[in-house]
């Protein structure tokens, strides 16, 4: 009798263990086909998008002076408190978007790789131009992303560079950014990095709306134009910072 059960538990423990190899073996058979791939872009992409229009909301706080926007830096690290520690949040939340991000990218060459391996030998039929120059701009742009990421973490989140020895003051948020456009290097790198992110965002938005079944033949049109105008807003509330503090419009 006590074999019987011994062998009934584990039959349902090997049972269980065989369900979850299927289901992590489906994930991972779904990961290498092309519209696995598509969905990861579109997920992360959603998710991404999310971060980006929240924090261009955010951004906007710093024409309502120093005080608001560097609360608003203080709020951002104090937020979950007591149940989480200073900051620990907001750790959480950049942990989350760097995965979404190396996902996406990830995806996004695996992706452009099969299609260049799916496409015959001596294939002379003329492509799509617009199809092909929103590819072009994806993928140069989205490069162009990667780097200004990278700048962007060491530059305003951390102080790392762009500063002068005890320029940068921690969650003095308003003097930091004063500080760091009044170059116009750097300033004019962000506006470049911005109109990246514009054109990415355009033809991303609608991809992935297009991917999670959003797009039917009648919205088609207001999609894409959603998509345009999401980028746009984006862009406009991204580029006013630098364009202020250089135009002398912030002090």
């Amino acid at each position: 009798m006590q074999n019987t059960k011994h062998l009934r538990a584990i039959g349902l423990g090997g049972d269980a263990t065989t369900r979850r190899t299927l289901a992590t073996n489906r994930v991972m058979a779904l990961w290498h086909t092309a519209i696995g791939k598509k969905i990861v872009m579109a997920v992360t992409g959603l998710v991404l998008i999310g971060f980006v229009i929240g924090h261009v909301v955010g951004n906007l706080k710093i024409f309502s002076g120093p005080n608001e926007i560097n609360a608003y830096s203080r709020f951002l690290r104090e937020v979950g408190q007591p149940e989480l520690g200073y900051g620990q949040l907001l750790w959480i939340v950049r942990i989350v978007l760097l995965v979404c991000v190396a996902l996406h990218i990830t995806a996004a060459v695996q992706l452009t790789r099969m299609n260049w391996a799916a496409r015959p030998v001596g294939y002379t039929m003329k492509r799509n131009i617009e199809t092909s120059f929103a590819a072009r701009v994806m993928r140069w742009g989205g490069l162009l992303l990667v780097v200004f990421i990278i700048f962007h973490l060491l530059h305003l989140t951390g102080g790392v560079v762009g500063f002068s020895a005890g320029q940068f003051k921690h969650l003095a948020v308003y003097q930091n950014v004063l500080a760091a456009f009044a170059v116009w290097p750097v300033a004019l790198f962000y506006i470049l990095a911005m109109c990246a992110l514009c054109l990415h965002l355009s033809h991303g938005i609608w991809s992935m709306l297009q991917t999670l079944g959003w797009s039917t033949a009648r919205n088609e049109a207001k999609l894409k134009l959603l998509s345009r105008g999401i980028a746009l807003v984006v862009f406009i509330g991204f580029t006013s910072v630098p364009v202020a503090v250089m135009a002398g419009w912030l002090r």
